[in-house]
């Protein structure tokens, strides 16, 4: 058996440490039509601990799209060292019953991004309600990751801009604490090049400017995501907020990773369609990585990840920064 391969089997067997997981922590939000749950993944050792805001997607799943799905990263990156807090964003397929009437629905795109900003407004009552966690975070360290729609949330966050078609302003939703981002499956340009059978049900993502995007991220695209829905681009629709926004900057491309990446959304899920478990690992093995090394610059784990995941015939797949 090559080298490469052991080495690559062993990172994606490591043992990890135990997590705790706390469901639903309620956090009254003034003008959100109904309060908002959160579910937060620890490590249930360590301290100094960084935070990152994990949004869903808007799959039909009743509970992957929603603060109950995304185990499969979540777990991962609480083992790693990270606080995992994942809002129950309005979008959620299990709330359409009591939103779904609203202006906003079905999408809750400026909803979305304004969840995260009130989640970092309220740690201290997330620490109050999970007391494990006091003192643990750290809370100079902060990033958001999203899949999917949840990586058009991050991407708000994260400096890129889209106007409102109701106004026709630009919408500037950058959360400057945030300083770190992991965009899995994210939107692409706007523009003609969104011009999917489905794209004029969402027509305010043909506004998206991606060339505001400042704040450091790692994009995690599929090269064999095509989204024929949103665009007749092709799967590297999925790379723009990397080749478009400024840098610093990664690149991902997850080998035959289709819109799920193996099933990041949850376990034997049957939306799926390029079922990996391997795959999963690897994703989240890597963006954890990313963040750790990300947050400090002491920490090799980015190195020591791409050097067994992203190297050999076999690999998971390749990644290019700027």
């Amino acid at each position: 058996m090559p080298e490469w391969t052991s080495v690559a089997d062993t990172y994606l067997h490591l043992s990890s440490p135990p997590v705790m997981s706390v469901s639903p922590i309620t956090l009254s939000v003034p003008g959100r039509p109904l309060d908002l749950e959160v579910r937060v993944s620890a490590p249930l050792t360590g301290t100094d601990l960084p935070i990152v805001l994990l949004s869903h997607g808007h799959g039909g799943a009743y509970g992957l799209s929603s603060l109950d799905g995304y185990l499969p990263l979540a777990k991962v990156w609480a083992a790693r060292g990270f606080v995992v807090i994942q809002p129950n964003h309005l979008s959620a397929p299990r709330l359409s019953h009591q939103v779904g009437d609203r202006p906003e629905a079905p999408l809750f795109w400026r909803s979305r991004a304004e969840d995260m900003t009130s989640i970092l407004d309220r740690l201290d009552e997330i620490e109050r309600a999970v007391p494990q966690l006091a003192g643990r975070m750290d809370r100079s360290k902060v990033a958001v990751a999203g899949h999917s729609l949840g990586g058009f949330t991050a991407e708000l966050l994260l400096g890129a801009r889209i106007t409102d078609l109701d106004t026709q302003e630009e919408v500037n939703l950058l959360e400057p604490r945030i300083t770190q981002g992991v965009l899995i499956g994210a939107a692409g340009r706007g523009g003609d090049t969104f011009n999917g059978f489905a794209a004029d049900r969402v027509p305010v993502f043909r506004t998206m400017d991606l060339t505001t995007m400042t704040t450091p991220a790692l994009v995690v695209a599929g090269d064999k995501d095509d989204s024929q829905h949103w665009t007749t681009m092709g799967p590297d629709w999925h790379a723009d907020p990397y080749h478009l926004a400024p840098g610093p900057k990664s690149l991902l491309t997850v080998f035959n990773g289709e819109h799920l990446f193996g099933g990041i959304q949850g376990h034997d899920s049957v939306e799926t369609t390029d079922e990996s478990p391997d795959r999963v690992a690897a994703v989240a093995e890597l963006t954890a990585a990313y963040l750790r090394t990300a947050f400090d610059s002491g920490d090799t784990a980015w190195q020591t990840a791409q050097a067994a995941l992203t190297t050999g015939p076999d690999a998971f797949g390749r990644v290019e920064s700027k």
